[in-house]
């Protein structure tokens, strides 16, 4: 991209990137004082109070993804593609009672690695933790890519060097702080992020003449504002049940369940939601009128920072690259925790090294974030596909494992063999899915399948499964 073709000046860019990421170590550095113990570093003392503990699990979920693909979303199939977006609140919404459930079930548990493998056994761990570690691999790519994407539209700095940037700041201060710096980055961030899209709302509202604007993209584009397409249909049912299985399964959310305190943190997780709702229909809406503002899409990734700017010139550029840095960082900071939390108490400690002192455990955990910091950034170099392809290739995996967790922490007759059975052919019959009918048809049918292996697994069983085996500690 041409530097004449941005909205900001390549050094106004450079500024606020510099600024903000000076910000945000400092900040990681800060809260990182409490982070002594391993408690600390990983699950941030497992004494978040409701607002740190709402805050991050919002801005967690407010990822690049929500501000870089829900536009496109809007551009390709309209306001049954907003609406199929708003559904991922629906994930925190019905976590939340889970959340509740697992810190009574597991105390002084750490990781959602923890419950497949005490409730199901090593086995369906085993398969568990290969769906975990790609989906978070996937997810921590997509944003990465994100990040390169929109600095290179907005400020015409370079996608590889913008991409190199992000993940460092975020690796800098998830390293100095743990957990305790991840939430409390995760609190301003989540300020900042529901003030900027506010603005960039009503700046758009106020700019866009809502009846002309109407007419002239019904009769370009009358299949935005069709109740009754197919596509947008099946993908606002495969999303929430991607969204189910990302919050579900995924030690981001498991992480948050043990660190917020056990009394409000099914409060938290509502709260979380309701915040998180609106966020998709502010930040897409515009897209639905792109062709009556004569804006030029030819690169689908470009939809959300091009619109912003021709809606809003060099001001809400800034705004919008603030807001998506913010979400950025929310979101890696959190994989990168969660994910090296699951490689060092899952694989390192209970596969390698049973006997490892708290000390080593938190030094492994270090180095793991460095060395997933670098394998993102080694994968995202060359700018592998676009970031729905991303995104939802991981989303047959994440659907077969909705049913195994939600009936593993419910249903006692739950049992390995239907857990296993549905995460494998769950996945293999979603990834089939994917490749023959769609994307937005992959994470529904994985989910289906699995549905279905697990209920009939349980409607043969004669196991019932003992709770206070989940104590681990007690045990």
């Amino acid at each position: 991209m041409n530097q004449e073709d941005t909205i900001l000046a390549p050094n106004v860019g450079w500024i606020l990137l510099i600024a903000f990421g000076v910000l945000w170590v400092g900040l990681g550095l800060y809260w990182g004082r409490k982070s002594k113990s391993l408690d600390g570093f990983m699950l941030a003392g497992r004494n978040v109070g409701i607002a740190f503990g709402s805050a991050t699990a919002m801005a967690t979920w407010v990822t690049s993804n929500t501000i870089m693909v829900v536009p496109q979303f809007g551009l390709k199939m309209g306001v049954w593609g907003l609406l199929a977006f708003t559904t991922a609140s629906f994930g925190l919404f019905l976590f939340a009672p889970m959340a509740s459930r697992i810190r009574n079930l597991m105390p002084r548990g750490f990781t959602s690695g923890d419950f497949i493998r005490l409730r199901y056994g090593k086995v369906a761990w085993s398969v568990f933790l290969g769906i975990s570690l790609f989906y978070s691999m996937a997810w921590l790519v997509s944003m990465a890519m994100a990040g390169g994407i929109v600095l290179e539209a907005l400020a015409g700095i370079n996608y590889k060097y913008g991409m190199s940037m992000i993940l460092l700041v975020c690796v800098l201060y998830t390293l100095v702080g743990g957990l305790y710096a991840v939430i409390g980055t995760d609190f301003i961030q989540s300020v900042i992020i529901l003030v900027g899209i506010i603005a960039v709302a009503v700046a758009a509202l106020s700019r866009i003449d809502l009846g002309p604007a109407y007419e002239t993209s019904v009769r370009t584009q009358p299949a935005l504002f069709n109740a009754l397409l197919p596509v947008a249909l099946l993908s606002l049912f495969n999303n929430m049940f991607f969204g189910f299985g990302e919050v579900f399964h995924n030690n981001v959310w498991w992480s948050r369940a043990f660190a917020i305190r056990k009394k409000v943190v099914a409060k938290a997780f509502s709260l979380a939601g309701l915040l998180w709702l609106p966020i998709p229909l502010a930040v897409g809406f515009s897209a639905l009128f792109s062709n009556s503002l004569g804006i030029n899409i030819t690169d689908i990734d470009m939809t959300g920072p091009l619109i912003a700017g021709e809606l809003l010139g060099s001001a809400g550029a800034v705004v919008l690259f603030v807001v998506i840095f913010c979400s950025l960082g929310s979101s890696i900071d959190s994989l990168l925790a969660a994910t090296s939390d699951l490689l060092a108490e899952d694989v390192y400690k209970k596969m390698f090294n049973p006997e490892v002192s708290d000390a080593r455990l938190r030094t492994i955990s270090t180095m793991i974030i460095v060395g997933l910091g670098l394998v993102v950034w080694l994968i995202c170099l060359p700018r592998v596909g676009n970031l729905m392809s991303v995104l939802f290739f991981a989303g047959p995996f994440v659907g077969s494992a909705v049913w195994p967790v939600v009936t593993g922490l419910y249903w006692s007759r739950s049992n390995e063999i239907g857990a296993v059975l549905a995460m494998v052919l769950g996945s293999a019959v979603g990834l089939y899915a994917y490749f023959e009918y769609g994307w937005y048809t992959a994470s529904l049918i994985a989910t289906i399948v699995s549905m279905l292996i697990t209920f009939g697994a349980i409607a043969f069983s004669k196991t019932r499964f003992q709770w206070s085996k989940l104590n681990e500690e007690e045990l």
